[in-house]
């Protein structure tokens, strides 16, 4: 519980957040690798994709649905990926009290530099990985997030201080109660590390031929293996994350490059158009002209003459 100091704190998180995240969407921050996210309405079950990241709701609540479990974020608890994850995402808010949170990437040198440091990178043979959980927030954790988000108003203060403070949130997730489940994951060990190993590549090569025996080959592993850790770490198959990773990719280029789907197609390694409109609808659950319509007041980011404008002196 973060008690009435937290409550405090979360209510300057919320008022923060409603300067720095003025429109619906992803808004980009002064700080790279750092975006919030604002709906003002709910959302149904939408297919998302998110990089390794750190989630922290200050409004609202959102679940992700990975198989069959099920992770809350909210006001209450924030979420963690330490892999490239496609899942099912779904949003309360509304016009009152919309959703307000931010998103913070894990840049995986400092996250990689923080676990050696923390217990001498050590961790219990009991602390299985994890590629996604939500845990309580911590008051350490609200602070930390609060002066992130103050650092943020200021194009000063998130060039000198906001850096240190991400480092810092990395190190209080590492810290946390699911810490040495985390480290495990984010250290890269035993079969999870190659899953992870084998996810990166995808998610970083979506748009190159990518073959199930040859990724299964790059981490060492038999193709049998390989399918059934893989589908232990990301409850899908490979070549459906590979789909998926495609799919989704395509769906950011059209909303943001404004490029028509064949173009986007070709962009992200379809040879044919018609294919990829039959699984996008699939996948998405209706075409992609209609899919972007939909999505691209959701899903924008505000351009770089607007993020200047969110600067507000102290």
């Amino acid at each position: 519980m973060l008690g009435q100091t937290g409550s405090a704190a979360q209510e300057r998180m919320v008022e923060s957040l409603y300067s720095l995240a003025p429109g619906e969407g992803y808004t980009q921050s002064l700080l790279e690798g750092v975006r919030f996210m604002r709906s003002n309405r709910p959302l149904r079950l939408t297919p998302v994709l998110y990089e390794p990241s750190i989630v922290i709701v200050c409004q609202g609540r959102k679940k992700g649905y990975l198989g069959s479990d099920v992770y809350v974020y909210d006001a209450m608890h924030y979420l963690v990926l330490s892999v490239p994850l496609p899942f099912i995402s779904e949003t309360e808010a509304s016009a009152d009290d919309p959703l307000l949170a931010v998103s913070i990437r894990l840049n995986m040198a400092t996250v990689a530099e923080l676990v050696t440091m923390v217990g001498h990178g050590e961790t219990r043979s009991n602390d299985s990985p994890q590629c996604m959980f939500s845990t309580p927030l911590k008051m350490t954790m609200a602070n930390a997030t609060l002066r992130l988000l103050e650092a943020l108003r200021s194009p000063e203060e998130a060039q000198v201080l906001a850096p240190s403070i991400v480092r810092e949130i990395c190190y209080r997730v590492l810290v946390d109660e699911q810490g040495g489940a985390v480290r495990t994951a984010l250290a890269q060990q035993g079969q999870f590390g190659r899953i992870a190993k084998a996810l990166n590549r995808i998610h970083d090569d979506f748009a190159e031929p990518l073959e199930v025996g040859r990724l299964a080959n790059e981490v060492g592993m038999s193709t049998s293996v390989f399918h059934v850790h893989f589908k232990a770490v990301t409850q899908t198959s490979p070549l459906q994350y590979i789909k998926s990773t495609r799919l989704h990719h395509a769906r950011m280029m059209m909303i943001r490059d404004g490029l028509p789907a064949a173009a986007a197609a070709m962009r992200v390694g379809y040879e044919s158009p018609s294919q990829f409109s039959r699984e996008f609808k699939r996948f998405f659950g209706r075409p992609p002209g209609e899919e972007v319509r939909e999505m691209k007041a959701l899903l924008t980011l505000l351009p770089p003459e607007r993020i200047e404008a969110l600067a507000v002196p102290h």
